[in-house]
């Protein structure tokens, strides 16, 4: 496969990463949150041993192991990804379990990819970085083998919690953190919703056979290790420590409250805990 370019073009999406771009951290921050339910849709996907793969933004590589291991031994993935600080990582994990895969850094919506190459193309948490996902969509379908699948994950946009306790300010987080993205990237509500629209996508690029599958990821108390970093530093102090401002002062002061871990309010320490993230997986043939 080649690629002409790994740096964003004219028109790109504004999420669009470039072969600079890190967060190295953030992916596998929620890949380990996330690992549970996501080893279980990729069992659910039945691989036949021997398989051609193609990881499709691959990030740190921690999904493209579990396809690797799928595949088998005699099977042999590929995994390309944008990023070559995300690439390096994915690259020497990959070689510790698979001598049959590759890692290629490079541009998943402009790659040169050979007709009937692969049985499953797997993308997750990247289409909503494209420009046209119709058309990268197109061409991967054009890539599959005889009964090859596209398979596409996307876990919701705008991060969830239950505030059991406390809808009102529920619900004016959501609203705050829609307000950053419009200001910080531009993004409107509609364009954060159009994230969910993989069914529509796969169904304009031509796909016979569309089939949705919504998992829910579901935290409450007692937390693994893993639950509490993913929820500490990606969302109390990525996402809500940016939204502050976005709130009234009443607001951002109960919200500093709950993610305070000394605070007698800390969210993670509360018995009424309930964290709830959609993954949706859809997977198209034909």
């Amino acid at each position: 496969m080649r690629d002409s370019t790994a740096t964003p073009r004219p028109g790109d999406r504004p999420l669009a990463d470039g072969a600079s771009r890190d967060y190295s951290r953030k992916l596998d921050l929620f890949n380990r949150f996330a690992e549970p339910e996501l080893r279980a849709a990729i069992t659910a996907l039945e691989i036949v041993p021997g398989s051609r793969v193609l990881d499709a933004g691959c990030g740190t590589g921690m999904q493209s192991m579990w396809l690797a291991e799928a595949a088998g031994s005699r099977g042999m993935l590929t995994a390309v990804e944008i990023s070559e600080a995300h690439a390096s990582i994915a690259r020497s994990r990959l070689e510790q379990v698979s001598a049959q895969s590759t890692v290629e850094v490079g541009d998943v919506a402009r790659m040169e990819i050979p007709s009937r190459s692969f049985d499953l193309v797997w993308c997750s948490n990247t289409l909503n970085h494209l420009a046209d996902p119709v058309e990268t969509l197109v061409r991967w379908r054009d890539a599959l083998r005889d009964r090859g699948r596209v398979v596409v994950g996307q876990s919701a946009f705008l991060q969830e919690m239950v505030f059991a306790w406390d809808w009102r300010l529920e619900t004016e987080i959501t609203r705050a953190c829609r307000e950053f993205y419009l200001d910080k990237y531009g993004l409107t509500a509609d364009d954060t919703t159009n994230v969910r629209n993989i069914v529509g996508f796969m169904r304009r690029a031509g796909f016979s056979s569309v089939i949705p599958r919504t998992i829910v990821i579901e935290r409450t108390a007692p937390l693994r290790s893993v639950d509490v970093d993913y929820v500490t530093e990606a969302i109390f102090n990525g996402y809500w420590r940016r939204v502050r401002s976005y709130l009234s002062a009443s607001d951002a002061d109960a919200l500093a409250r709950l993610v305070d871990p000394a605070s007698p309010e800390f969210a993670l320490a509360r018995a009424d805990f309930h964290f709830l993230m959609t993954f949706t997986l859809v997977i198209a043939s034909g």
